[in-house]
């Protein structure tokens, strides 16, 4: 007997309607993803996949527990991180110890409590409510939105215009965010006299290291995000329940998550399709720009039914870094990616293309892929590298183009011609 897949449209949105915190927009976007969910999920029922519970892991362990009495960090279970390798959440007297894998400890005080007499050496103490962060991470200003903590955001990295996550630029619009400067160039006095309270980086900074030395010197500490040195997808998307944490949001974003965490569960029992896809943008100089074998956009295409067609890039002793991308010839691409089945164009990098005119327009050589004779050829949205809570519309999207169900209103990308 084939198992069943429970989906349901109005019973499980990880906040609900009336919260203040969440914009019509947002409810929209969270409908729409619900029923691409559906869609995917019946295809797999009749296809006999095994049963799923949306309170379940990849590994069928249930996240039960995970939001048990998580309602404020003070006496509430440690939120439970099925994917994320490169952080650690722990107890620490009623408090949370957050351990950032290369970047130290930082222990968050839950309002009203009191800092623990013993602090674990080099921890920064980060006492709550935080109300006025200078977020200068692009991908975190999309987590911490979809974990409720946007109000407690201040200061940006980018102006109104830059921004993609809708909530963060009519923040800026309505003046409820200020634009404080660039990573490599924030405003102090601005940050100093606005009363900010915490810094969220990227490793970017590294880049310009005597920022971060300067804002800690001025009191402000400064958190260094490393969602994107997940391998998984999940594991990057999992990142907001450090957002939960940081702003007494560990349900909203635990129930968030969860909530993005089922909608893929089907696709990772079912088989894959044997079907290729090369991600894959061409440089001004003609170098093509791709991810490396075994990063999260090859977990995300693997996750979708399909294989990633450069497994079997070698990667260079000058790539050995934690960066998912590197730089390949056109003729190493070519050998690769030729006979692949599908080509989706990472528009993140070097800008859109609007057909495929636009595509071979950057090389010649494209217009002899196989993917591009048959039509198979799909740019992503101009998003698509601020929004990390879009994953698994990806995944699901790169499914939908593999099994044939591909209607022409994909949420992460569009088919050029």
């Amino acid at each position: 007997m084939k198992g069943v897949i429970g989906i349901s449209l109005g019973t499980s949105f990880p906040m609900r309607s009336g919260d203040p915190k969440i914009s019509g927009r947002t409810i929209m976007k969270i409908v729409k993803r619900r029923l691409i969910s559906c869609i995917i999920a019946s295809m797999l029922l009749f296809s006999g996949c095994g049963k799923v519970g949306a309170g379940s892991n990849a590994g069928g362990e249930s996240n039960a527990n995970a939001t048990a009495g998580s309602d404020s960090n003070a006496g509430a279970e440690v939120p439970e991180l099925s994917y994320a390798t490169m952080f650690s959440v722990s107890d620490y007297e009623g408090c949370r110890l957050v351990d950032i894998r290369d970047e130290g400890q930082f222990l968050v005080v839950p309002e009203g409590k009191e800092v623990p007499e013993s602090v674990p050496e080099g921890a920064v103490v980060l006492k709550q409510p935080l109300r006025h962060v200078y977020v200068a991470s692009t991908p975190a200003m999309d987590l911490i939105d979809a974990a409720g903590g946007l109000g407690q955001v201040a200061f940006s990295c980018l102006k109104a215009e830059d921004w993609y996550v809708e909530d963060a630029k009519e923040a800026m619009e309505s003046g409820a965010i200020t634009y404080a400067g660039k990573y490599s160039k924030p405003d102090y006095e601005m940050l100093l006299s606005g009363g900010c309270d915490l810094a969220i980086e990227n490793t970017m900074i590294y880049h310009s290291p005597q920022v971060k030395e300067k804002l800690e010197e001025l009191g402000i500490p400064v958190l260094v995000e490393r969602s994107s040195y997940e391998d998984d997808p999940l594991g990057r998307l999992e990142w907001m329940k450090l957002y939960g944490i940081l702003f007494g949001e560990e349900e909203a974003a635990d129930a968030f998550f969860q909530e993005e965490e089922a909608r893929v569960q089907p696709l990772l029992l079912a088989q894959s399709t044997g079907r290729s896809v090369a991600f894959f943008s061409v440089t001004s100089g003609g170098a093509v720009t791709v991810h490396k074998p075994g990063g999260y956009i090859a977990k995300m295409i693997e996750y979708g039914g399909g294989v990633y067609a450069l497994n079997g890039l070698a990667i260079s002793s000058g790539d050995q870094n934690a960066l998912s991308t590197m730089h390949v010839q056109m003729e190493d691409f070519y050998r690769e990616a030729k006979d692949c089945d599908v080509l989706i164009y990472n528009s993140a990098i070097e800008g859109q293309i609007g057909s495929i005119s636009d595509l071979i327009a950057r090389n010649s050589v494209l217009a002899d892929f196989a993917a591009v004779k048959s039509g198979q050829v799909y740019c992503t949205d101009a998003d698509f590298f601020q929004c990390v809570t879009s994953s698994c519309d990806f995944i699901l999207d790169v499914n939908r183009i593999l099994t044939g169900d591909s209607p022409d209103n994909l949420l992460t990308m569009e088919k050029l011609s």
